[in-house]
This record gives structure tokens, sequence and C-alpha cells, in this order.
């Protein structure tokens, strides 16, 4: 329970920093039993650029994702138009922004952001304003569906769903 007091403040930490920056954004309460569907926690656009944001927030250990995780984030980004994002925040930290298919996959089909990789690799909240040299036509979220086909999360049928 206290675990997800801390998830909710931190969703609504991430909430009120994308307002600052200028983003149109909403939280998705309890997004992983509120409903049946598998709901990123944010939605933020400006407009010109939007993002579906899982959110995980951490005291210094590695985060983990689920590959269901990633695999609803994908999907809901795909039919929503969204560019998909994990959002990670170690204690005394900012928040960091990783594309899926920038993560790190374990061998058990899970993902992982650790402290130092947010650090050097993530991109910063400003970064998000920044995005007429990524993934416009770079096939990044093609790469995404690939990657989840190569490790077991999405069947050929379903990158093929997503991908049309």
């Amino acid at each position: 329970m206290v675990q997800n007091r801390k998830g909710d403040r931190r969703e609504r930490e991430l909430v009120n920093r994308l307002d600052e920056a200028g983003f149109a954004v909403m939280r998705a309460p309890a997004s992983g039993s509120a409903t049946t569907r598998e709901l990123p926690d944010v939605l933020a656009g400006d407009g010109t650029v939007f993002y579906a944001v899982e959110a995980k927030s951490s005291s210094g250990k590695p985060i983990y994702l689920t590959g269901e995780e990633v695999e609803a984030l994908v999907y809901f980004s795909q039919h929503f138009g969204a560019k998909p994002r994990v959002g990670v925040r170690f204690d005394r930290e900012d928040w960091y922004f990783f594309h899926p298919s920038d993560l790190h996959v374990t061998d058990g089909g899970n993902y992982r952001v650790k402290k130092e990789t947010a650090l050097a690799d993530g991109d910063a909240l400003s970064d998000l304003r920044d995005v007429e040299d990524e993934e416009e036509g770079s096939g990044s979220d093609l790469e995404a569906v690939l990657e989840a086909v190569a490790s077991g999360v999405l069947s050929v049928e379903e990158a093929v769903a997503m991908l049309e």
C-alpha cells in the first residue's frame, strides 16, 4: 500500500512537471487495476507530439517492467497515435524517459533500467519537445514491435495487426 501511495505521488509529480513544460496532460489513476484495459499511466501532448508514458520510480534499485507492461504500452501507443515512453525517476534525481526499444531486455523477457543508465542515457523532460530528428520515419516503433516479437512478448499476428 505504501508503494502504491509513493507511485501515485510520483505520477502526480510527473503530470505537474509535464504541465509546467507546456503539455496538456492527464493521468490514468490506478491504470493497472481500474479497468481490464491496459492503459498507460500518463498521456501528454502539445498539439505536435503525443506521448503515452508508463511511469516507474525507485529509491535507487533497478526498475523492472514486465514484458506485458511494455507490450501494453506499445500496443496502446500504436492504436492511440502516441509515442510510447517509459518514464523513470530515482530518489533525488529528475525524470528520465526511454523508448521501449532502448531498454535492456533481461533473459526472462522483462525490461530493466538501472539508475546509472537513466542518468547517462535517458532523455530529460526537455528532450520530449525536441523530436524533429526522432522517430519520424526512423522506424523506432517498428523496431520496438520487432524486438517484442523476437523476445516472445508479441506473436507475429499481433505484430502485423499493430503495424497495419
